[in-house]
């Protein structure tokens, strides 16, 4: 399935964030667990480069843990360190700021050889729609001055909040880049929540999940959905819909409320810790 989404506004917001980049000592780049090559908008991955840099698997508690301890391997480098973080769990606060800490360590040491003492961090916070960007800054602030919600597009402007007498955040909306170099990239999009449902034909994305998870997860379609014996994606939909009730008049099956159920019990892990890429994927 072909999918691009890219509003006019989120062209001005990558401008702006390349001129606040002088503003701030430290990049803290968030991603999705579940998709940490999709949700890496490349654009914002070359931004500020020589800046120092935290990446956080956001919604960990909804990826599959293997695969997330070994994204952390494969992307941490000798100018990027990894962590994973359940943003809706304070009891990761601390690894966070630990993060935060050992990452911006030489800007600390830069200051002192300077003569400046106790100026805060200035982190500028990007990612792509849907991350729980905002989510992530409220446990870092200790309380809601972010607007939150689980589409993208919620954060429209810039915005300097202070989370503590040593760590400034610059809060920036979500972007995604003019043009997805691989379908699959969009797919994983799509089923994460980073782009608008309105652009989504429901029905394809959810075969092409069944099949996804055949594929990578196949105790889920017995565990979950009863279904043993092998057969196709839109098989399995129209048995899904008339196991759940989901009927049309005439007794015909909602294809289309079925996908969308599938879809977001995905999003909100009801079908369990799953990722949808993995480190030895050739893509």
């Amino acid at each position: 399935m072909e999918l691009e989404w890219y509003p006019g506004h989120m062209t001005k917001a990558r401008r702006q964030m390349e001129a606040d980049l002088k503003l701030v000592d430290l990049i803290i780049e968030i991603c999705d667990a579940r998709i940490p090559i999709s949700s890496r908008n490349p654009d914002l991955k070359n931004m500020g480069q020589g800046k120092l840099r935290l990446i956080v698997l956001n919604k960990a508690d909804l990826a599959d843990p293997k695969a997330t301890d070994d994204w952390i391997k494969s992307l941490s480098t000798d100018t990027n360190l990894v962590v994973a973080c359940d943003s809706k769990n304070p009891g990761t606060l601390n690894k966070i700021l630990q993060a935060i800490d050992q990452v911006s360590k030489p800007k600390r040491e830069r200051d002192l050889r300077r003569g400046i003492k106790n100026r805060p961090v200035r982190a500028m916070i990007v990612g792509i729609p849907n991350v729980g960007k905002s989510t992530f800054i409220n446990m870092l602030c200790k309380k809601s001055q972010a607007k939150t919600g689980n589409k993208p597009g919620v954060t429209r402007g810039k915005q300097w909040l202070h989370a503590s007498k040593t760590l400034d955040l610059l809060d920036t909306p979500g972007v995604l880049w003019p043009k997805f170099e691989d379908a699959r990239i969009g797919e994983h999009l799509a089923m994460c929540g980073a782009i608008s449902d309105e652009r989504i034909i429901m029905e394809e994305l959810s075969t092409d999940f069944i099949r996804f998870l055949e594929e990578n997860y196949s105790g889920i379609m017995e565990e979950r959905f009863g279904i043993k014996d092998a057969m196709s994606e839109e098989d399995i939909i129209h048995t899904l819909a008339k196991n759940r009730g989901f009927l049309l008049p005439g007794n015909a099956v909602d294809r289309e409320r079925t996908a969308r159920t599938l879809v977001r019990e995905f999003r909100d892990g009801v079908l369990g810790r799953i990722s949808l890429e993995f480190c030895n994927d050739e893509a």
